[in-house]
């Protein structure tokens, strides 16, 4: 008793277990972070702040986690490790008091055509359940409202093994999937014209296939000229109707081609197969200009749209089918589920309920179930992925969030704001990699990176509080209040471009006058009908370029110089001052290294471990053959060109010896859009995502065009670099004072503030959204005050 009352009365002390309550990183080297050393609290909101470039991205999703998943992946059997991707461990000398981190980045969802909204959220998944159970009639089980479940049946005889006596017996089986037989669950049906795939008065060896990756000499072209199926110095079209059956439409076919085991099919299934079962969205340029050219897509005409067999839609709960609430809005949607009363199933509807409650909470309400993932937007696929973790009952988990806020408007960012810090508030540690000063402010933590971007970033410049960061005299410290004023005198337009009857999935039959030889912002809510109304009523084409938000594709092997198109110019100017080709000045070509293969270093790979890079020992990482330096132009060879910044090499390239007018034109363009400090032989995996985004404003600026619609260019900028974007020479006036018209898709209020004239678009998202409520200038709109992005922009100028 007496050593209770000991015990009792002394002071309780601190439990070991709860002194880790820091993330510790020490010595992180990952890409451009020089030896940083910092301590992250757990169970706080977090953001990592610093100019696009600066090593944020490094820090938070390079090294911590990157060596979080890594870690988590060991637990697993090296059998299942060979199954899963392996990930190195990051350039760091000590990481402390990691937890389970689960990263909801910007990443562009699947893009497949069954990819839809329902299925990447298992929303799709409880509702065949619940139209298994409830529907009527009764169809069969949850396989029966699935659009990836074809229906099947077969029979025939099986060999079992009973008693010790062999028994043949007669089996059959038969599985009910919902998949639309004519579409084969994709919902469209596509209709190819045989003239754009081939030239018919040409034989295939005088080059009559006209499809990307058919060239003459190539496998492709091989598999047909050298199958015995068809002539092919015979013109195609005196070819007998076996010939053409044979080339065009025949079955797949195991045979021998010049001595290699091949598949021959016709061109037909497949070109299907290898294009159009891709989305449209995520192929690339020259092979989408071709199916938009040679492809017609139309609405199935047996499901409408659904991708759902007829039985399927047959079956109803209370009049609606499951194909009619996957069209539904998501909010509509929830409110319905929200009326079934039904114990026997009362679970399932409780989660299902969540789920979407989850999607109207999170401000994509406005979305339908059916709707293509492909199609979403970064920020719309990124606030997708959060909704499985928003009713999660796991706690002290590290969430890792990259700029959550891309494509929202003010008054959605106060939403995001709200579920950031209930994250924290469960017990959570959030990272949160972010630009936007609203969701600066709600930080329990700051960790701002630079002072600059590239080389001159990859330091820690402050850690602390936000009042400490605006006092702390950093780059983002200094530009977290700045404010953009309305401008005093806006621009007179020079013309109208009319927009009539616009029905774009959401618009209510839009009409709208866009003045021309003016910057016009279209602004609104996200989901009010924006994109639909810029990129619907107004195709890339025909003067009009269209620099939209699809992520830049590249490998290690590519990077600034090859993606814009300076290494032509370049190589050219080498070849010429040394009198050899050019091709020897491409490192992915003849010129490469023969130890690497000119990628500078050597992988080997080891299984489920992490593979190995080592620096190439016969060219040192140059990524060049040794005679190949030996070749220079103004002093400078290839690979010293190459690892100059574009600030460097616009002066090397504009004067002098290496004077190159057309590689000067393409890095003033660079330098424009504040990229100056990027090596021309940066890798592009490397390149942060505000980066990509303006490497791809500065390539398409180099079109020729009278209209240029931009899909919101401050994704991924820094305060400082949106004040570059708009300056008195900033890029947008520039183009507007040429005599070109700027059409901006943006939500941010310094871009608002600095147009000449704004259509806003809602007055909320979906179907409560899609019309027109204001038009004007940014003056009247302040003093209007009528719509939301009115209060928010009057706010923001402090009117």
């Amino acid at each position: 008793m007496s050593m209770a009352t000991r015990t009792d009365t002394r002071s309780p002390a601190l439990h070991l277990a709860d002194g880790h309550d820091l993330i510790r990183v020490h010595g992180a080297r990952e890409n451009n972070l020089k030896d940083v050393s910092i301590e992250i609290p757990k169970r706080r909101l977090t953001v990592f702040t610093g100019v696009s470039g600066s090593g944020k991205s490094s820090l938070v999703f390079g090294t911590i986690a990157a060596e979080s998943q890594r870690l988590i992946n060991e637990t697993y059997s090296a059998f299942v490790q060979g199954f899963m991707p392996t990930l190195a461990r990051p350039e760091v000398d000590v990481l402390e008091g990691l937890t389970t981190a689960i990263i909801v980045d910007q990443q562009r969802m699947g893009a497949d055509p069954r990819s839809t909204v329902g299925t990447a959220t298992d929303a799709n998944a409880l509702l065949r359940i619940l139209f298994s159970r409830l529907g009527q009639p009764h169809i069969g089980s949850p396989k029966a409202f699935s659009f990836n479940v074809a229906s099947i049946s077969g029979a025939g005889a099986v060999t079992l093994e009973r008693a010790g006596q062999t028994v043949k017996e007669r089996r059959s089986f038969s599985i009910t999937g919902g998949m639309c037989p004519r579409c084969e669950g994709r919902g469209s049906v596509t209709d190819i014209d045989l003239t754009q795939l081939y030239d018919d008065t040409k034989s295939l060896a005088e080059g009559a296939l006209t499809i990307p990756g058919y060239n003459a000499g190539g496998w492709n072209f091989r598999l047909y000229a050298s199958s015995g199926f068809v002539d092919p110095d015979k013109p195609i079209r005196k070819y007998t109707k076996k010939e053409l059956h044979d080339f065009l439409h025949r079955e797949p076919t195991r045979m021998k081609i010049e001595g290699i085991n091949m598949t021959y099919e016709g061109l037909v299934p497949r070109i299907r197969k290898s294009m159009l079962s891709k989305d449209k969205e995520a192929m690339q340029p020259h092979i989408r200009a071709f199916v938009e050219r040679a492809v017609t897509f139309t609405t199935c005409p047996e499901c409408h749209g659904t991708r759902l067999g007829e039985a399927a839609r047959s079956s109803k709960i209370m009049g609606i089918s499951i194909a009619d609430a996957c069209a539904m809005q998501i909010s509509d949607l929830a409110e319905w589920v929200r009326a079934l009363e039904e114990p026997s199933v009362a679970p399932l509807l409780a989660r299902l309920q969540e789920t979407l409650d989850s999607f109207v909470e999170i401000g994509l309400g406005y979305l339908s179930l059916d709707r293509s993932s492909g199609t979403l937007s970064g920020g719309e696929a990124q606030r997708v992925k959060m909704i499985r973790h928003l009713g999660s009952s796991l706690t002290d988990v590290t969430y890792v969030f990259d700029e959550p806020t891309i494509g929202l408007h003010p008054h959605d960012i106060q939403r995001m704001n709200g579920l950031l810090l209930r994250l924290r508030d469960k017990g959570n540690t959030v990272l949160v990699v972010e630009h936007k000063p609203e969701t600066i402010a709600i930080a329990d933590h700051v960790v701002d990176l630079g002072p600059g971007a590239g080389t001159g970033g990859g330091t820690v410049c402050y850690e602390g509080t936000v009042e400490g960061l605006r006092a702390g005299g950093t780059l983002t410290g200094r530009h977290l209040d700045d404010r953009a004023a309305l401008k005093e005198k806006v621009r007179t337009p020079t013309g109208t471009l009319q927009i009539r009857g616009a029905t774009r999935h959401n618009l209510h039959d839009v009409d709208v006058d866009i003045p021309l030889g003016v910057l016009v912002v279209v602004t609104g809510v996200a989901g009010s009908g924006k994109s639909s109304l810029v990129h619907g009523s107004i195709p890339a084409g025909a003067g009009v370029v269209s620099v939209d938000q699809a992520a830049i594709r590249g490998s290690r092997r590519s990077n600034p110089a090859t993606y814009t198109g300076l290494l032509d110019p370049i190589r050219k100017a080498f070849a010429k001052a040394n009198g050899v080709k050019p091709a020897l000045f491409s490192a992915n070509s003849e010129g490469a290294c023969p130890g690497c293969n000119g990628a500078g270093v050597i992988y080997i790979d080891l299984a489920m471990m992490a593979g190995v890079a080592t620096t190439c020992e016969e060219c040192e990482g140059k990524r060049f053959e040794a005679s190949v330096l030996e070749h220079h132009l103004g002093g400078r060879d290839i690979s010293e060109v190459l690892a100059m910044s574009v600030t460097d090499a616009e002066e090397f390239f504009g004067a002098g010896e290496a004077r190159t007018p057309a590689a000067h034109a393409i890095l003033r363009r660079l330098a424009d859009v504040g990229l100056g400090y990027l090596s021309l032989g940066q890798p592009l995996t490397t390149l942060s995502g505000g980066e990509r985004q303006r490497l791809k404003l500065a390539t398409h600026m180099a079109e020729k065009g009278g209209v240029y619609v931009l899909d919101e260019p401050t994704t991924g900028l820094h305060l400082a670099d949106v004040e570059h974007l708009l300056g008195l020479l900033g890029l947008l006036d520039r183009l507007v004072d040429s005599g070109k018209s700027v059409i901006v898709i943006e939500h941010h209020q310094a871009v608002m503030a600095h147009a000449d004239w704004i259509v806003d678009l809602g007055p909320g998202a979906g179907h409560d959204g899609g019309r027109i409520v204001f038009e004007g200038t940014p003056a009247d709109l302040v003093a209007a005050r009528s719509t939301l992005t009115g209060e928010h922009l009057a706010a923001y100028v402090g009117a």
